[in-house]
């Protein structure tokens, strides 16, 4: 939810971030549970039919919402597995809205998800609804998530939530599967009528595979590509675990200024700049644990032993994160640093360092004497 992976003011990644990103998260993210009836191919959390009885109740999860709050942060987004499998999902959505947070949701289209449901929901105050569209067609979409009929499910949920005045969001996991759908996928979401399309650049993490992530010089031509794409459509465009966009979409503004062809008009979201894993965003696993974000699962304290805040403003591992000087490697040297800083969950993934490079990234940073890739055009 709105982790806008968008330019700042500074060309090579100077003036970024937000101040209240030392004290707080801009948003958090709870797993409110990984019992989920779907089997998506990529899940990260390699959902499970069935809740563990060891995930926080209802009243840790309430005193989890105060703590959210306390802190100074805004937005909280209830996510799982699918939170529809808690029968106190719209309890909780109504306990977030009341102390003050903006509540967001990421549910399964499944049957549990009905009218009566999103209108419970509206009531108690949900902000936001996200689903997941991966595909133009059933066929992509179905044969990602695991689960035929979810595609014809998800459009009539969301024709649904449209109905009710819910605000709605649609995620996307780009993959080498999709890849070649991006354009027909995005303009298939216009009669929707959402307020923002998030992007998400797949991780091998969980069930997913490293084979499933595109090439270095695909992912560049993607960015390009969903930049151009961003500017035709109605709706904001963010990415999730490719803030190289950020990157992209500075060079494109720069090229309109030097009088060049214009091939973006905007690209900003709505969150502060330089938003990433454990910097202005963290996760609450579903038995209470606290991580960078669900793609970056190294724990970093529990919310049953000591507040949120404190985890998130002392942990050794969160406070790196948060120091751009920190990365290493390619990302390290790179004079884009401060404003991209690379997924430090895909570095984790495949290097098992979540301060080494961003594998994904092909831009060959000024100087740089280690191993080159691609330079990307323009770049």
């Amino acid at each position: 939810m709105e982790t806008s992976e968008t330019p700042a003011s500074d060309a090579q990644g100077g003036a970024v971030g937000h101040p209240m990103f030392e004290h707080a998260p801009f948003l958090v993210f709870w797993e409110m549970t990984r019992a989920c009836e779907l089997v998506c191919r990529h899940c990260r959390a390699c959902a499970m039919p069935w809740r563990d009885p060891l995930e926080l109740d209802g009243a840790e999860g309430r005193r989890l919402l105060e703590q959210i709050r306390a802190m100074g942060t805004p937005l909280c987004v209830l996510t799982g597995g699918d939170p529809a499998m808690r029968p106190d999902l719209v309890d909780l959505v109504e306990h977030g809205t009341r102390v003050g947070l903006r509540m967001a949701l990421t549910p399964s289209a499944t049957a549990r998800v009905t009218r009566e449901l999103l209108e419970r929901l509206r009531d108690a105050g949900l902000d936001r609804l996200a689903l997941s569209v991966d595909g133009v067609h059933a066929a992509s979409h179905d044969g990602l998530r695991g689960v035929d009929g979810s595609y014809v499910r998800t459009r009539a949920l969301l024709e649904a939530a449209r109905g009710l005045g819910l605000r709605l969001q649609v995620n996307t996991t780009l993959h080498a599967g999709n890849a070649h759908e991006l354009e027909a996928l995005g303009e298939s979401l216009i009669p929707l009528g959402i307020e923002l399309w998030s992007v998400f650049l797949i991780v091998p993490t969980g069930r997913a595979r490293p084979e499933d992530v595109p090439s270095p010089q695909a992912v560049e031509a993607l960015l390009e590509r969903l930049a151009e794409l961003a500017a035709r459509l109605p709706f904001e465009v963010k990415t999730t675990a490719a803030p190289m966009y950020r990157r992209v979409l500075l060079t494109r503004r720069e090229r309109l200024r030097r009088g060049l062809p214009r091939t973006h008009a905007s690209g900003l979201g709505r969150a502060p700049p330089g938003i990433n894993d454990g910097r202005g965003v963290l996760f609450v696993s579903h038995r209470g644990e606290v991580m960078p974000s669900g793609l970056l699962p190294i724990a970093c304290g529990d919310v049953r032993r000591e507040p949120i805040e404190r985890i998130y403003r002392r942990a050794p591992l969160l406070v790196r994160l948060r120091d751009p000087d920190a990365l290493r490697g390619k990302c390290g040297a790179c004079e884009y640093r401060k404003l991209c800083g690379g997924s430090r969950a895909r570095a984790y993934a495949v290097h098992g360092d979540p301060l080494g490079p961003d594998p994904a990234c092909a831009y060959v940073p000024t100087g740089w004497a280690g191993e080159r890739v691609a330079t990307p055009s323009g770049a």
